[in-house]
């Protein structure tokens, strides 16, 4: 199964917001329809579609955040797979690609992700990957999890 990311294109994008999440997840991720929309408006912003074998199965967005004096740091703010294909590793594959094209772009301070403190699945998900809680964010009340770089 090959996993691999894409940009935002006229020639993905129907596909791209037609993606659906289960029911019981869309409290979670905001639609791909508005963080395309989004990322229009915010040039730090890169969208990308998660290709499996081909085929546009889900979607994530990140943030990179710029500065003179150190390393940028990133925010991983967007992530859902189509209720059709999840439970198949492809979350994890496409957060690994994520992780390897900003690694890629150089030395960095962090990477850092957020969820639902309740969102257990999140949580150990993330944790998998590398994340580590760090904070509680006093405006949304979500989980701060990192990578320090």
């Amino acid at each position: 199964m090959g996993v691999t990311l894409k940009n935002i294109t006229r020639e993905n994008f129907e596909a791209v917001i037609a993606l659906e999440v289960a029911t019981s997840q869309r409290d979670y991720v905001a639609d791909n329809l508005y963080s395309i929309a989004e990322s229009s408006f915010h040039p730090t912003y890169q969208s990308r579609a998660i290709y499996c074998d081909g085929e546009a199965v889900g979607f994530l967005m990140y943030e990179s955040f710029h500065h003179h004096d150190r390393p940028p740091a990133y925010n991983i703010f967007r992530l859902m797979v189509d209720r059709r294909h999840q439970g198949r590793g492809i979350g994890h594959r496409a957060m690994q690609c994520v992780l390897d094209e900003i690694r890629a772009q150089g030395p960095f301070e962090r990477i850092a992700i957020c969820y639902v403190p309740t969102n257990q699945v999140a949580r150990d998900f993330y944790a998998g990957l590398g994340f580590q809680e760090t904070a509680l964010s006093e405006e949304t009340g979500e989980v701060i999890a990192e990578i320090r770089g």
